[in-house]
């Protein structure tokens, strides 16, 4: 299916109104065998730890559904797109492994929806997908100067969504995470500060090595350029190293043993198959060099510490989906088998 045809069927889905009220969260039961929700008390739906909490649920095509959380982490509302799997009921009393897909800066939930085939991925094993906002993609409890407050990315992540999952959604402890950009650094940084939390963790053209010379620079004006404080999400370079090193793969490697690891990024900065017919200085392709070189440095690293991993270092490919498709479709049945999700 070609970038164009795939957004035209994603465009075409049609989706269920959810029902609104001061005590309603619109949990649905039973989607797969009913086809339509009922509405289910606020009251009724498992908040996580922190009080967040799902205040409304739209279904889609099958049993996917659209959530809105209420996250104390970031102080305001976000939603998450939720595949689950044909033969799930809400009160199933066994658990479903689970898979999270992180988007990339400038993009968001949808964002793996709209792109890929993922929902197909999805329906051919017994797996629930969870797709959480994450903004502008930093992946993290912001510094903010050392003051922290919100937003919290993290913790919303790792542990709001995770609670509200499996808490609400029947997901069990088997988890694996993959990312595209931002979002593969989060999904390898976050496997590396939260040991045993992932089976498996794939990247997809993100940054691994975020101390490196240049990549500081880098960083910060991505940010600069998405409307965001450089300095607040992990302080200022050098100036609070200690916290940088705090969330740079590349020194949390060790933590990783015992995760399956996977990680793909293009070095030649040029376009690869599906790439759009772009200038030699364009930036997707100029990116994608440097991460590719990131990529070589974190290898390096987990090489020299003899962890295993499968690191696809191609050449030519652009900062973009066309190339995360590929490697997300090699990857997909190494995400399947680490967390035990059978065939459907």
């Amino acid at each position: 299916m070609t970038p164009s045809v795939r957004s035209q069927a994603r465009a075409a889905r049609r989706t269920r109104p959810a029902t609104s009220g001061t005590l309603v969260a619109v949990l649905v039961a039973g989607i797969g065998a009913a086809g339509a929700g009922t509405a289910h008390a606020d009251t009724a739906a498992a908040r996580a730890d922190d009080g967040a909490r799902i205040v409304a649920e739209s279904g889609l095509a099958g049993n996917d559904v659209d959530i809105t959380i209420a996250s104390p982490a970031l102080g305001k509302r976000v939603k998450a797109r939720v595949l689950l799997p044909e033969n799930w009921t809400r009160d199933a009393a066994r658990t479903w492994p689970v898979l999270y897909a992180f988007h990339g800066g400038q993009d968001d939930y949808t964002s793996w929806a709209r792109n890929t085939d993922i929902e197909a991925w999805a329906r051919a094993y017994n797996v629930i997908v969870v797709m959480p906002e994450g903004e502008n993609g930093s992946y993290a409890d912001w510094y903010n100067y050392g003051k922290g407050a919100t937003p919290k990315w993290e913790t919303f992540h790792t542990a709001e969504v995770r609670q509200l999952i499996e808490r609400n959604y029947n997901a069990g402890a088997r988890r694996a995470a993959i990312g595209n950009s931002s979002g593969g650094a989060g999904a390898v940084t976050y496997a590396a500060r939260h040991p045993g939390m992932f089976e498996y963790v794939a990247s997809l053209s993100g940054v691994l090595s975020m101390r490196q010379p240049g990549i500081p620079a880098m960083l910060m004006f991505t940010n600069a350029s998405n409307g965001q404080d450089p300095f607040a999400i992990w302080g200022i370079p050098w100036a609070d190293d200690a916290n940088w090193k705090a969330h740079d793969p590349h020194t949390l490697a060790p933590e990783l043993r015992g995760t399956g690891i996977f990680f793909s990024a293009g070095t030649t900065g040029r376009p690869g198959p599906g790439d759009p017919d772009v200038a030699p200085w364009d930036i997707g392709l100029l990116s994608e060099i440097v991460i590719g070189a990131n990529n070589k440095e974190f290898k390096k690293r987990l090489d020299e510490l003899g962890i295993p991993h499968t690191a696809h270092i191609y050449g030519d490919g652009r900062h973009n989906w066309p190339a995360w498709v590929r490697e997300s479709e090699f990857v997909w049945p190494s995400l399947m088998k680490a967390i035990g999700a059978t065939r459907a």
